[in-house]
C-alpha cells in the first residue's frame, strides 16, 4: 500500500523521538547529572505514551477484532511498538548501569538496603519513625481487594510477600513520593567526600519487619516492585450540567480506567504475579517484566550535591533593554512590537507587563487564557489583583488540558471566588492558544495591548522550554485578537480572521494556500520554499501538500522535535525535503512558519502544531510577523537551528537518529549559539 511507503506510523515516530531522549543520556559530552535527568525524562515520556497513544492503539486492536474482514494493521503495528519498547528498555537498562558506574567514579554511589553500614542501618530505622511512617498504610490483598478501584495511575508500589509458619499473605505499599523524596541521602560515620544516596524503597525494603511486626509473626518479608499505567482518555457524560461537572466526572473515571501497563519485578513468585493480574485484570500479555525499581522518572529529580560542574552550566536569562528606555511596559510595546525568546529572555517581562496591568489606572479590562500555569502563579495572582483594584478581569480556563484538568479546575474556582468572569471552552475543543489582551485608556479612547505566543503562561516551563512571545499594540493584531476572544466565549457565532490563523476556523485553508502560492512560484521560476519549526507533524493532509510541493521543486526545510510522520528524501516524492530534530538542555517547543513569497518571507509564531487535533479540533492562533527586525530575528534563529551540528538529528525513512555529521565545519550548537546571538542584540540596544 502506498500509505504504508509515505506516512511513518506516529507511534513507532515517537518512539524514535523518545529514543533521541536517550541519546543524550548516552552523551558523554553531557555532564554526570543532566545524564541522569534524561533517563528520568525518557521513563516519564514513555509512561504518557503508555496512557495515550499506546492505549489508543489497543482499543483499535479492539476494534479490528470486532470486524469480520480486518487487515489486522493495528494488531501488527502493537507487535511493532512493543518490539521497539523492548529495545529501547534494553537501552535504558545499559545507560543506568554505565552512569552507575560512572557516578561512583565521582565518589556518588547508589546503594541498596543490604550495603548499609551499621550506622546508617540505625539512621534509616529513626529516619522511617520520624518522616516516613506517618505515610505508609499497607493495603492487604485478599478475596474482597479491589485493586483496580485504588491502584494509582504512575505511582510506584512494593507488593510484599508476607511468610507466616502456616501461611503466605500479600499486601502493598505505596512509595509516598509526593511526601517524601524518591532519593535520600545517607549520612557517612566518617568524613569523607563520598556522597551515598539510597532509593526510598529499599529504605521501605529495610524496614518491612517494623511495617508489619504489629499484626504479622513472619518469618520471612520479600518485596518486589510493580507500577501500572491507566488509560489517560476518557468519555465525558455531556447530560451533566457544566463542563467543571463533566471533567471531575472524567478525572474520576481516569481513576478507575483500565491499566494499559502493568510493570513488574521480574523475580517476582508467580503467585503473586497471578493474585495482582487477576485483580486487574490483565493476561500476561499486558505485564512487562522489569527491574527492582518500577518507576525511574523521579531521575529528573536525582540531586545534584551542589556539584556544579555534574550539571550544564546555567544560563543567566537575558533582559530586553528597550523596556528600560520607556517608562512602563505599555509605552514600550506601543512604539515598537517586542519579540521574547524564551528561556534566553527573562518571562519576568510579562509577569511584569501583567503586575502593572494590576494596578495601572488606565486598564480597564484583561482578558487572558490559561492551559498550564504554573503552581503557585505570579501570572494568575495579577489577574486576582486586578479584579481586586476594581479592573474587568475575564479568564478563559482550559479545563481539558490533559494532566493538569485538577490544578486548573482549582484555578477557575479560585478566579470565580474573586469575582472574575470565567469562561471555559466547549466539550472536544480545547483552548490551547496563548493570549492575553489588555485594554488602557489613553487620551479617551481605547488602546489595546496583546500577547500571542508559542507557549504557556508558566514561570517554571518558561526556563526550559525554547518559546515566542510577540507583544504588539498593533490595531490591526489586537482587535483580531479581541475577536478571537468573542469566538471563544461564542463558538457557533460567525467570524472571519485576516491577520491571524486561527483554529479551526482558517488556519488548514490559510495552509493550503501559503503551499499553493509556493508551488506557482516554483513552477514561474521565482523564489520558493518552506521553513517549518514544529514540535509534531502528523496530519496526512498537510503531508500531501509538502509532497506536492516538493514534486513541484518547492524546497522545504524543517525542524521537527518530536513524531514526524512525514517521510523525507523520498525519490519522486520528498526528494527536496529535509528534516532534523533537536534535543538538547531545553526543550524545543516554538512553533514557526515561514513561506519564501517570492522574497517576502510571510512569517508566522503560532501554538499549533501539524497534527489533526491543532488544526480541527482546538482552537490555536498564530500571528504573522510585521516588524522587519523581528522578522529578521526569527530567520536568523531559524538559521542557526537549521545549521546545528552537534545536537541535530537526521530524521528518515528508517528512523536511525544519526547525528547531523560536522565535517570540517565550526560547531554550532544551536541553543548556545542562539543565547550568544541574543545576547549580541541587546547588546546593541
Amino acid at each position: 500500500m502506498i500509505e504504508e511507503k509515505v506516512y511513518l506510523p506516529k507511534e513507532l515516530s515517537w518512539l524514535s523521538f523518545n529514543q533521541r531522549v536517550l541519546q543524550e543520556a548516552a552523551d558523554k559530552s553531557n555532564p554526570l547529572i543532566e545524564r541522569i535527568h534524561f533517563l528520568g525524562i525518557y521513563s516519564s515520556n514513555l509512561d504518557e505514551f503508555y496512557k495515550v497513544q499506546f492505549a489508543n492503539l489497543k482499543k483499535y486492536v479492539l476494534i479490528e477484532q470486532e470486524q469480520v474482514h480486518s487487515s489486522s494493521n493495528a494488531k501488527k503495528l502493537l507487535r511493532q511498538v512493543n518490539q521497539k519498547v523492548i529495545q529501547l528498555e534494553l537501552q535504558f537498562d545499559q545507560l543506568y548501569n554505565e552512569l552507575l558506574l560512572e557516578m561512583a567514579r565521582n565518589q556518588i554511589f547508589l546503594i541498596n538496603e543490604r550495603q548499609l553500614s551499621s550506622y546508617q542501618e540505625n539512621w534509616i530505622k529513626n529516619y522511617y519513625k520520624k518522616n516516613l511512617r506517618q505515610y505508609i498504610t499497607p493495603i492487604l490483598l485478599d478475596s474482597h481487594t479491589e485493586l483496580i478501584q485504588f491502584l494509582k495511575d504512575d505511582h510506584a508500589y512494593l507488593a510484599v510477600e508476607i511468610i507466616c509458619e502456616d501461611n503466605i499473605s500479600y499486601a502493598l505499599l505505596e512509595l509516598p513520593t509526593d511526601n517524601i523524596p524518591r532519593f535520600v541521602l545517607l549520612p557517612s560515620e566518617v568524613s569523607t567526600k563520598n556522597k551515598s544516596i539510597i532509593f526510598l524503597d529499599n529504605i521501605l525494603r529495610y524496614c518491612l519487619s517494623d511495617i508489619f511486626k504489629e499484626f504479622f509473626d513472619a518469618k520471612e518479608l520479600n518485596a518486589y516492585s510493580i507500577n501500572i499505567n491507566r488509560d489517560a482518555e476518557y468519555e465525558l457524560n455531556t447530560e451533566l450540567d457544566s463542563l467543571l461537572e463533566l471533567m471531575s466526572q472524567g478525572l474520576k473515571q481516569r481513576l478507575t480506567a483500565q491499566p494499559v501497563r502493568f510493570t513488574y519485578q521480574k523475580d517476582m513468585p508467580n503467585a503473586l504475579f497471578e493474585l495482582l493480574i487477576n485483580k486487574l485484570r490483565l493476561t500476561e500479555q499486558d505485564a512487562m517484566p522489569g527491574g527492582r525499581y518500577p518507576n525511574f522518572k523521579d531521575l529528573v529529580k536525582f540531586p545534584d550535591f551542589g556539584q556544579k560542574r555534574l550539571l550544564n552550566k546555567k544560563i543567566t536569562s537575558l533582559s530586553y533593554n528597550r523596556f528600560k528606555q520607556f517608562r512602563n511596559s505599555f509605552d514600550a510595546i506601543k512604539d515598537r512590537d517586542v519579540l521574547l525568546y524564551y528561556p534566553y529572555y527573562s518571562f519576568g517581562h510579562v509577569l511584569e507587563i501583567m503586575r502593572q496591568a494590576s494596578f495601572d489606572p488606565s486598564v480597564t479590562h484583561i482578558r487572558m487564557n490559561i492551559y498550564r500555569v504554573a503552581k503557585d502563579s505570579r501570572f494568575i495572582h495579577a489577574a486576582i489583583n486586578a479584579a481586586n483594584n476594581g479592573k474587568k478581569v475575564t479568564v478563559v480556563v482550559e479545563l481539558q488540558a490533559r494532566f493538569d484538568e485538577e490544578a486548573n479546575i482549582k484555578w477557575a474556582k479560585r478566579l470565580i471566588s474573586s469575582g472574575i468572569k470565567v469562561i471555559y471552552s466547549q466539550p472536544k475543543l480545547k483552548i490551547h492558544a496563548k493570549l492575553f489582551l489588555i485594554d488602557r485608556k489613553e487620551n479617551g479612547e481605547i488602546v489595546r495591548y496583546a500577547h500571542i505566543g508559542s507557549g504557556n503562561f508558566n514561570e517554571r516551563t518558561a526556563r526550559i522550554y525554547t518559546d515566542f512571545s510577540l507583544l504588539t499594540a498593533d490595531p490591526v493584531i489586537t482587535d483580531e485578537v479581541k475577536n478571537v476572544f468573542n469566538f471563544i466565549e461564542n463558538p457557533f457565532k460567525p467570524v472571519s480572521f485576516h491577520h491571524l490563523l486561527v483554529s479551526p476556523q482558517n488556519t488548514r485553508l490559510r495552509f493550503y494556500e501559503f503551499i499553493q502560492r509556493e508551488i506557482n512560484n516554483a513552477k514561474a521560476g521565482k523564489a520558493a520554499g518552506i521553513y517549518l519549526k514544529l514540535n509534531a507533524i502528523t496530519d496526512k493532509d498537510m503531508i500531501d501538500q509538502l509532497y506536492r510541493a516538493s514534486c513541484a521543486g518547492v524546497k522545504i526545510r524543517m525542524v521537527v522535535r518530536g513524531t514526524c510522520v512525514l517521510v523525507p528524501q523520498i525519490s519522486n516524492l520528498s526528494e527536496n525535503i529535509t528534516v532534523i530534530s533537536i534535543v538538547d538542555q531545553f526543550l524545543e517547543h516554538a512553533r514557526v512558519y515561514i513561506f519564501e513569497n517570492d522574497g517576502k518571507k510571510d512569517t508566522y509564531i503560532s501554538s499549533a502544531d501539524w497534527m489533526p487535533r491543532n488544526l480541527d479540533n482546538r482552537i490555536e492562533v498564530g500571528v504573522k510577523i510585521f516588524d522587519p527586525i523581528i522578522k529578521s530575528t526569527i530567520h536568523n534563529i531559524f538559521h542557526i537551528q537549521c545549521n546545528d551540528n552537534v545536537k541535530a538529528r537526521i530524521i528518515d525513512k528508517d528512523a536511525t537518529n544519526n547525528y547531523v555529521q560536522r565535517g570540517n565545519k565550526k560547531k554550532n550548537r544551536a541553543q548556545y549559539a542562539i543565547y550568544d546571538y541574543l545576547k549580541q542584540i541587546e547588546s546593541f540596544e
